[in-house]
């Protein structure tokens, strides 16, 4: 992973004046495709590999330069002896995720999966086992969907050619000439198709693929280096229900992706192309860094990851969550931490988030609060980012609510009129007002449920 903000802000809301089709899968198909996505709202991302063992940041072999001799010394040591992928998914599911994507190889170019075309693999490894493979056991048997991330940069591939993002990238046309020497993408782009035709054969139905990442420009990789047209129907013939996300540098063409991609960003309004809504999910880390970082410190809060996930589900949107495991193989304490305090609030407040989207037009956000609406149930669900005192005003509600309530207790709300000469006077005629304790609730984010008529 890479914050890619700058061309991610450029991308939600944009126009493309023509575009070209790779499928004949109607848009109803692709809805019909997504259903279970855009039901879940909330997944886990887990990005691990030799970098954990550095523990100070994914890209480590980048940002300090290393060479792939320098960077064996990981290699030759990664034992995960507590890897215990069991527990890993009913953490998972205890707090309230549906589906999890986990990096089956990263720009780093080792591989957690047991391939036949490389040697750099966990089974090499003193631990040698298929970590993928367990995983895959563990996280089904949860009843969680099954995603893979696979890096399409590979640091350590003897014919990925040097670029601006490689760890030994150069500061001239000539150097990188020198440097590539030798290098040969096109033997490149069979092993990685070789590799996605592996993860996509060896493991039962994947339900999502996940990409990362394209640079096109000078001394960067875009589509025709990965062959990104071949390689999605290649996926497609294999896997023709999966969900594929949007960084092969095909937006060109109206079906080369199925969802777009915010990295650490929160959107402003749903994302659209040609003024059409369009599917996306937010991936989002708990601190600054996706793999296992010991020293870093900038970790959200419940509240700040809980107004992730809401926010998101009230803009369209899905949230993924990520966690990166440690050298031993286990999620470290501030991880497990966030994941039961963000289970607690979802096990009262799911109903809020799964099945729901943004809230039709007419419904007027409330200050201080974040709206999301099931369609099936026709439920508008309020929540409380700051909790009032009393009097709760809805306005341009009248006529539109059948019954109130709090959602994770279902306690009655009344709909009265307002305490206090100043409400009243302040209060519309189609303004609804909510007569609500003055104690907060024992809900980090409290929930209204308003049964619509």
């Amino acid at each position: 992973m890479k914050l890619l903000t700058i061309v991610i802000l450029i991308s939600l809301s944009i126009q493309i004046t023509a575009q070209k089709k790779l499928f004949d899968e109607t848009e109803q198909q692709k809805t019909e495709r997504l259903a279970w996505w855009t039901h879940d709202r909330f997944g886990m991302f887990i990005h691990w590999g030799l970098y954990a063992m550095a523990a100070r940041h994914e890209w480590v072999k980048k940002n300090e330069r290393m060479t792939n001799e320098q960077y064996e010394k990981y290699f030759e040591i990664f034992d995960p002896d507590m890897f215990d992928p069991a527990e890993w998914a009913r953490m998972a599911k205890a707090a309230g995720m549906k589906y999890a994507v986990i990096t089956t190889k990263h720009h780093e170019g080792f591989c957690m999966f047991d391939s036949k075309y490389t040697d750099y693999k966990v089974t090499n490894t003193p631990y040698g086992k298929d970590i993928i493979k367990m995983w895959v056991d563990a996280f089904r048997a949860e009843g969680l969907k099954i995603g893979f991330y696979y890096s399409l940069i590979d640091w350590h591939h003897p014919d990925f050619e040097i670029d601006r993002v490689h760890p030994q990238s150069a500061k001239s046309d000539e150097e990188y000439k020198k440097l590539n020497k030798g290098r040969d993408m096109s033997r490149y782009r069979e092993y990685l198709k070789n590799q996605v035709r592996e993860l996509l054969t060896n493991y039962g139905t994947i339900d999502i693929l996940w990409l990362d990442f394209s640079y096109p420009g000078k001394h960067g990789k875009g589509h025709e280096d990965w062959d990104s047209e071949g390689l999605l129907k290649m996926v497609r013939e294999l896997q023709p229900n999966i969900i594929i996300n949007d960084r092969l540098d095909l937006k060109a063409y109206e079906d080369g992706w199925d969802f777009t991609t915010p990295e650490q960003f929160k959107v402003p309004e749903w994302p659209t192309i040609n003024g059409k809504k369009i599917p996306w999910e937010t991936c989002q880390t708990f601190s600054g860094s996706w793999g296992y970082y010991r020293d870093e410190m900038t970790w959200k809060d419940t509240k700040q990851l809980l107004v992730l996930l809401i926010e998101s589900v009230s803009k369209g949107g899905n949230l993924l969550l990520n966690v990166g495991p440690t050298g031993r193989g286990y999620f470290d304490a501030r991880a497990v931490s966030a994941l039961s305090d963000m289970g607690k609030w979802m096990k009262y407040n799911s109903r809020s988030i799964y099945g729901c989207t943004q809230a039709p037009e007419e419904f007027q956000v409330p200050p201080n609060c974040l709206l999301t609406y099931n369609p099936e149930l026709n439920r508008l669900y309020i929540h409380l980012l700051d909790y009032p005192l009393q009097n709760f005003n809805l306005p341009g509600y009248k006529g539109k609510i059948k019954y109130a309530q709090f959602l994770h207790d279902a306690s009655e709300i009344k709909i009265s009129k307002p305490h206090g000469y100043w409400m009243k006077q302040k209060m519309g005629d189609n303004d609804v007002n909510l007569s609500l304790p003055v104690v907060k609730p024992d809900m980090e984010i409290p929930v209204i449920e308003l049964f619509l008529n």
